[in-house]
Formats: C-alpha cells, sequence, structure tokens
C-alpha cells in the first residue's frame, strides 16, 4: 500500500503557467483521508512552497531547496548546509561564468546582486522572499545552495565549467536555465530516505514523480518512481514507470486516480 506520495513542482505538478490544476485540492484531501501523505520536494524555496499550499501547510511535507530543507508542520526537521567558504567561492566563480546571473539560497532568505529585470522576474517565481544586496559573500545567513541562472541554457553553456566540482559537491541542473550547487550529500533521495526512515515508510510504499536531473535521485528512493511524460530523457531511463499525460494535462493527479488511490 503506498503510504506516502512525494511530487516535483515545475514540469510536474505545475503547468507550463506555474499553475496548480483545481482538481488537486480535492485529491489531495481524499489522499489525506485514506492515510496517505502528499509531499512536495522541489528546488523552490520554502517560503514560496507554503505560498503555494497555504491552506495545506499543517499537513504536508516540503522538501525545499532540493531537499536541503525539509519542514513538517512548521518544524524543521533537516537542513544540509554547505560551508560559507565554499559557497563564496562558487559566487566568485560564478561571477566570472559569461551571461551567468547568481542566487544564494540561505534558510532565512534568497539573496540576488543583479536586480535586472528579466532576472529578478524569473527568479522571484521560485523564490518567495529574495533581497537584492551589494555583495553575496557577506550575507548573513545559513546557505543552503548556489544557484546560477543562464538564459541560453545551463546545460550546454555553463554546466561544463563546473562539471569538475560533482566529485565534491552535488551539481544539479534544475531546469533548462538554473543549477543548483550544494553539499555533495544534500538531494532530494537523501532527504527522502530520511524521511522514510523516520516515518517508517518503506521504498515500496513510496509514489514519486519528476521530470528534471535534481530529481534523479528521488526516483531511485521509491518503487512507483514516475518520470513525466514530458521528462528528460535522463530521468526517464532511471524511473520505473512514465506518464501517459504531461504536466500541461495534469499529469500527476491523473496517474494518482488511474493507480485508484482515489475515486
Amino acid at each position: 500500500m503506498i503510504k506516502l506520495i512525494i511530487t516535483d513542482m515545475d514540469g510536474t505538478l505545475l503547468d507550463s503557467e506555474h499553475r496548480i490544476h483545481p482538481e488537486f485540492w480535492e485529491v489531495e484531501r481524499k489522499l489525506r483521508d485514506k492515510g496517505i501523505m502528499f509531499s512536495v520536494a522541489s528546488g523552490r524555496q520554502y517560503y514560496n512552497l507554503v505560498s503555494n499550499f497555504e491552506q495545506l501547510k499543517g499537513h504536508m511535507m516540503f522538501f525545499a531547496e532540493n531537499g536541503s530543507y525539509v519542514v513538517h508542520k512548521d518544524k524543521e526537521l533537516y537542513t544540509n548546509t554547505m560551508d560559507r567558504e565554499q559557497a563564496n567561492e562558487f559566487v566568485k566563480l560564478g561571477r566570472e561564468a559569461e551571461n551567468c546571473n547568481l542566487v544564494l539560497c540561505g534558510v532565512n532568505s534568497a539573496y540576488a546582486e543583479n536586480d535586472d529585470e528579466e532576472f529578478i522576474t524569473e527568479v522571484g517565481k521560485y523564490y518567495k522572499r529574495l533581497k537584492v544586496v551589494d555583495d553575496l559573500t557577506k550575507v548573513d545567513d545559513k546557505v543552503l545552495k548556489v544557484t546560477l541562472c543562464n538564459f541560453e541554457g545551463v546545460e550546454e553553456n555553463t554546466f561544463p565549467k563546473f562539471e569538475k566540482f560533482q566529485e565534491d559537491f552535488k551539481v544539479a541542473i534544475a531546469s533548462r536555465i538554473f543549477i543548483d550547487i550544494m553539499s555533495n550529500t544534500a538531494n532530494k533521495g537523501n532527504a527522502i530516505k530520511g524521511v522514510q526512515k523516520e516515518l517508517n515508510i518503506s521504498p515500496e510504499e513510496t509514489m514519486v514523480f519528476g521530470d528534471y536531473l535534481n530529481d534523479l535521485e528521488m526516483m531511485q528512493n521509491a518503487k512507483y518512481s514516475y518520470a513525466m511524460k514530458n521528462a528528460h530523457p535522463e530521468i526517464i531511463k532511471v524511473s520505473n514507470y512514465v506518464t501517459k499525460y504531461d504536466n500541461n494535462e495534469n499529469g500527476v493527479v491523473r496517474t494518482i486516480k488511474e493507480m485508484g488511490l482515489v475515486d
């Protein structure tokens, strides 16, 4: 029996306009009535996730910042921070990278040095708390991750410059335009493993949905791992199942219903 469902947000639960399908709310209530916990695991900031699920924050578990910050019922369960000096080095390298903008993601807020309108509008979709500062290396906050944004595409243009750090850090391509750099042990999969152990829930009792490379470890910690129809080829390769519907067709909710978990 499935006891825990965890979904990514962008490209997965949300459509291309970053909207939650209206049918979701009733399906979540029915799952909760059957004792199945619905959770989200995203590269988004915790405060952003809560703003999307304000009416459910007393029930849901939030795996924020790619699993480096986990909160349940307003209680911080898990935090995986970066060494500050290491984070500052990535900030300096990011400043030198061509066509890159930086976000320093802290526990209390996210921070940016560039106030370019296009950049701030884009990152504002994922960070409810975002402050523009003069120098990211002088921010007083615990650092969860450093994010690089390149509107020309990160997989071809930015990732090759940071690929060499993969042995010591988690360098995750989060979308077409974002790369997240975190502690080597920070990922959605490790966070889910910890929660499964804490709640005595097995991978065989877990269902997950994802679409991009920052979902890789998550897909490996659930028997019912569903790559979205619109997922990156690598995610489809490591998943046990592929949805019939993409994120613009309410794929997560429709799959849950087709599995017979709710009417």
